[in-house]
């Protein structure tokens, strides 16, 4: 079992910036798949970025070049550094993990190929 703890999320003006953390219960970055998706209330989860054990990462073509997915100093913590945010930025943000050894992830993966999930942190981007 890997328990994800995410954090960092809250309120800006369009164009501010946001960092959001996740922390695993154990060390999982050389096996895991890590991600991060968001979810806006009536709508599916979607993948936002994603890298993979070989630090292989993927983004959404609506965040490339704002949002930067790395993973810490640490086997057990992912980050993603939000730049110019925008108000269709506003979800909620989960940090997801998956073991896949070496295998490559992809942003456009399904949720339901992450077996692990944090509780989500808010984030919220006004005009």
């Amino acid at each position: 079992q890997v328990q994800l703890v995410e954090s960092g999320g809250g309120s800006v003006q369009a164009g501010g910036s946001l960092r959001l953390s996740c922390v695993a219960s154990r060390n999982i970055a050389r096996t895991y798949c890590m991600a991060w998706f968001r979810q806006v209330p009536g709508k599916e989860r979607e993948g936002v970025a994603t890298i993979d054990s070989l630090g292989s990462i993927s983004y959404t073509g609506s965040v490339s070049g704002r949002f930067t997915i790395s993973k810490g100093n640490t086997e057990n913590f992912l980050s993603l550094q939000m730049n110019s945010l925008k108000p269709e930025d506003t979800a909620m943000y989960y940090c997801a993990a998956a073991l896949r050894g070496t295998v490559a992830c992809r942003w456009s993966e399904s949720p339901d190929q992450y077996n692990y999930w944090g509780q989500g942190t808010q984030v919220t981007v006004s005009s």
